[in-house]
Order: C-alpha cells, then sequence, then structure tokens
C-alpha cells in the first residue's frame, strides 16, 4: 500500500519529538499508528473507525 502522507494527531504538542497517533486517509480505508512504532499499522474502513470512536466517546467500556 503506498503511502500519502501520515498526519499527527491535533492532541499532540507539536513537538516533533512527541510520541503520538498518526493517521493515514489515502487509499480506500484509514491507517492508524503510533509515532514509536512506524512499523505497526491498524488498517479500517472508515465505516468501522467510526462506529469505534462514536462507542468511545459514548464511554460504553463493555466488550462484545
Amino acid at each position: 500500500m503506498a503511502e500519502t502522507g501520515w498526519q499527527k494527531s491535533s492532541f499532540s504538542s507539536g513537538d516533533p519529538n512527541t510520541n503520538c497517533v498518526e493517521v493515514d486517509g489515502g487509499g480506500h480505508g484509514v491507517r492508524l499508528r503510533e509515532s514509536e512504532e512506524p512499523s505497526t499499522v491498524l488498517a479500517a474502513s472508515a465505516d468501522a473507525l467510526h462506529a469505534l470512536l462514536t462507542h468511545l466517546k459514548a464511554g460504553d467500556a463493555r466488550t462484545h
């Protein structure tokens, strides 16, 4: 999968040495990685990521 460019989280302090979540929305889905471990990438469809974030924002910590 070709990289289109990683974008740091808006919650990052702006310090280039700060580890944070990065996102790449190119291609057919969304990819996430931790800047400290850039070779480990989580890929999901936009719909699946939206469902996860909605679930987390609701504060529902139940496992299914």
